[in-house]
C-alpha cells in the first residue's frame, strides 16, 4: 500500500500541471516520437524485493517456514527501443537494482548464539537485463497505455557464491546469476519536451538462487528446495 501511495503520488505531481492534454481535442505533443525506428531513454525508480521458498519435506506449519522481511530498494538505468510497428515494440533495459532483504530463521531461540544465529540480512546488488515486448493500444491525445513482458537475466554482485564461508560462520551465499520472467503496465505520457512514463512491473525468478551450507543437514539451508526471487519495480522512465 505504502509502494502504491508513493507511485500516485509522483504520477499526479506530474501528470496534475498537464491535465489540458485529456480534453477531447489536445494539442498533440512529440507527434513523431514514436515514429522514430530507435528510441533512447533512461529510468529511476524502487524496488521491493522478496523470496518464494519451497521446501523437501513441508510441514504446513508457517511458524517453521523461513520468514522474509522486505525492504524497499533503489533502481537507475538505461532504455533503448526498437519499433517494430504501430503497437508493438522490443526493448532493452539494462539497470542497477540495489536491495536488503533480512531472512528469520526459526528454531534458534533458545541456542546460546539465537539472535545471531536467526537472522540473515541479504545485500543484493543486481544488474538486470531484461529483453522485453511493448505491446501498446493505439495512442489518446497525448498518452498511450501499454503492457510488457520477457524475460530477463540478474548478476548479483553480492552473492558470496564463492565463499568457503557459510551460514556457520554468518555468511549467507546466493547464486551470481538469475534467470526470470517480468511482467508489468504503465503510460506513456507526451509532454512538450519529452515522454514520460510511470510504469509497474513484477519480476518472478526461474532458478534457484541459493547456495546450499557445506553441512547438508544444515538448519539454515537443508529443507530448503528452491529459493526463488519475487519483486516490484516502480519506474519513472524519461525518453
Amino acid at each position: 500500500m505504502k509502494r502504491l501511495f508513493i507511485f500516485l503520488v509522483v504520477t499526479f505531481t506530474f501528470i496534475l500541471p498537464i491535465n489540458a492534454q485529456f480534453n477531447s481535442d489536445p494539442i498533440l505533443n512529440l507527434e513523431n516520437k514514436d515514429k522514430n525506428l530507435l528510441n533512447y531513454g533512461y529510468f529511476l525508480g524502487f524496488n521491493q524485493y522478496g523470496f518464494k521458498f519451497s521446501y523437501e519435506n513441508d510441514l504446513g506449519d508457517q511458524s517453521t517456514d523461513i520468514q522474509v522481511l522486505e525492504a524497499t530498494g533503489f533502481n537507475v538505468g538505461l532504455i533503448g527501443e526498437l519499433r517494430i510497428n504501430e503497437f508493438l515494440d522490443l526493448r532493452i533495459e539494462p539497470g542497477l537494482y540495489y536491495n536488503a532483504r533480512n531472512l528469520g530463521f526459526p528454531g534458534f531461540q533458545n541456542t546460546v548464539d539465537g539472535a545471531r544465529d536467526a537472522i540473515r540480512e541479504v545485500k543484493s546488488t543486481y544488474i538486470n537485463f531484461p529483453l522485453l515486448l511493448k505491446m501498446s493500444t493505439r495512442r489518446l491525445g497525448n498518452w498511450k497505455p501499454f503492457l510488457v513482458a520477457g524475460p530477463s537475466a540478474s548478476l548479483n554482485l553480492g552473492s558470496n557464491q564463492d565463499s568457503l564461508d557459510d551460514n556457520s560462520s554468518g555468511t549467507f551465499r546466493m547464486k551470481k546469476w538469475t534467470y526470470n520472467y517480468e511482467l508489468g503496465f504503465g503510460i506513456d505520457f507526451y509532454l512538450e519536451y519529452f515522454k514520460f512514463t510511470p510504469s509497474v512491473r513484477g519480476v518472478f525468478g526461474l532458478t534457484d538462487e541459493l547456495v546450499r551450507d557445506n553441512d547438508p543437514n544444515s538448519i539454515w539451508t537443508g529443507n530448503v528446495e528452491k529459493m526463488s526471487t519475487r519483486g516490484i519495480f516502480v519506474n519513472f522512465t524519461f525518453e
